[in-house]
This record gives structure tokens, sequence and C-alpha cells, in this order.
């Protein structure tokens, strides 16, 4: 029991103590701590107003160095569009002195091709009537000996009309179609009953220009089908 009122009494005397302590820290440097503590709030609330104010001019630094940066950009880019149009515009005005100094040229080539493509025309428009003559004078012979009889159809193409061709029915019709294409040339259209031989033929009286023997080959043709 003795121990224990003693051990009582210690912890009684060091709370004491302690209390002292702080009551006197508290008397004796209370007041200036908490003064050092607002300075050190006031410092710290300043320092953090700093960073946000030059933090903030900082931005706006970097804002305002973009955008000369682009003003520079685009200032090259006109500058550059600027002077490609003034190349543009050289090359231009250059173009048209070249073109006034060849219009003379120019205008005597056209009226050189002009010239040129009417004599081809007068040359096409010849030949077509001496072939017209010789389908005159085809006719004629053939339709003596034979009974060949020529039409021309709405599409301006010369129908061939064939007789005497089947020995069973010497009246029985074999027709043959031809025309004159873009270049005077001998085309053949069609022909009843078909013939597998056209396109020799057509390429034989275009070699020969023998528009005679070209109709009596193609009477050949007729009488060889009718036998088959």
């Amino acid at each position: 029991m003795a121990q224990t009122k003693e051990d009582n009494e210690l912890e009684i005397l060091e709370k004491e103590i302690k209390d002292f302590r702080t009551t006197f820290k508290t008397t004796c440097y209370g007041e200036s701590i908490d003064q050092v503590l607002g300075l050190r709030d006031q410092w710290l609330e300043s320092i953090s107003k700093l960073t946000d104010k030059w933090s903030k001019r900082l931005k706006e630094g970097d804002l305002m160095i973009n955008r000369f940066q682009e003003y520079t950009n685009e200032l090259n880019q006109k500058n550059k569009s600027t002077e490609e149009k003034q190349e543009k515009l050289s090359e231009v005005l250059a173009s048209i002195k070249d073109g006034e100094e060849q219009n003379a040229d120019l205008m005597a080539t056209i009226q050189e091709l002009k010239e040129k493509l009417t004599k081809k025309e007068e040359t096409k428009s010849k030949a077509t009537e001496e072939k017209m003559e010789r389908f005159n004078r085809v006719e004629k012979t053939f339709k003596e000996r034979t009974g060949l009889e020529i039409r021309k159809t709405s599409a301006n193409h010369l129908q061939f009309i064939f007789r005497c061709i089947d020995h069973k029915d010497p009246d029985k019709p074999y027709v043959f179609t031809l025309s004159l294409n873009e270049e005077g040339d001998y085309e053949v259209v069609s022909s009843s009953p078909p013939l597998d031989c056209t396109e020799e033929l057509q390429l034989k009286v275009r070699e020969t220009s023998n528009f005679s023997a070209f109709i009596a080959n193609v009477r050949k043709a007729f009488i060889a089908s009718s036998y088959k």
C-alpha cells in the first residue's frame, strides 16, 4: 500500500511539473508564437497570391507568343501566296505576248486547214459522184441481163434485188444492202438470205474499186447459197 501511494504522488508531481511548463510557455511565449505563426500564414498567403499572379501572366505570355507565331506564319503564307500570284501573272502576261506574236501564224494555219478541208470535201464529193455513176452503169447492165433491181432506202442505203437465182423459184428475191461510209468506202449493211462471205467481198471491192465484179460476186454467192 505504501508503494502505491508513492507512485500516485510521483504521478501527481510529474503532472504538476508538466502543467507548470505548459503554463509558463503559454505565459512567456504564447503571444510571440501566435505573431510568428500569423506572419508565416500571411507570408504563405502572399507567396500563393504571387504564384497565382505570375502563373497567370506566364500563361498570358505563352498565349501572346503563340498568337504572334500564328500571325507570323499567316503573314509568311500570304507573302508566299502573293509571290506565287505575281509569278503566275508574269507567266500569263508572257503567254499573252507570245499569243499576240503567234496570232498571225495561227490564223494562217487555220485558213490553210480550211482550204484543205474544203478541197477534201470536194474530192470526196467527186468520188461519190463517180461511184454513183458506176452504180447506174452496173444497174443498167445487170438489169438487162439478169433482171437486177436497185432501190434507195429511207436510210439512204442502196438495196440490190436479185432474181432468177433459184431455178425452182425464179421470182424469189435475194436482197443485198450496201452503203457508203463517211470515208466514201463501200460498206455492207445486210443480206437476205445471209451470206458468209460479205466481209471478204467488202474488203475486195474496197481494194479494187471494181464494182461490177463485186455485184457479180454477190450474185454468184447467192446462187451458191440456193443449192445448200
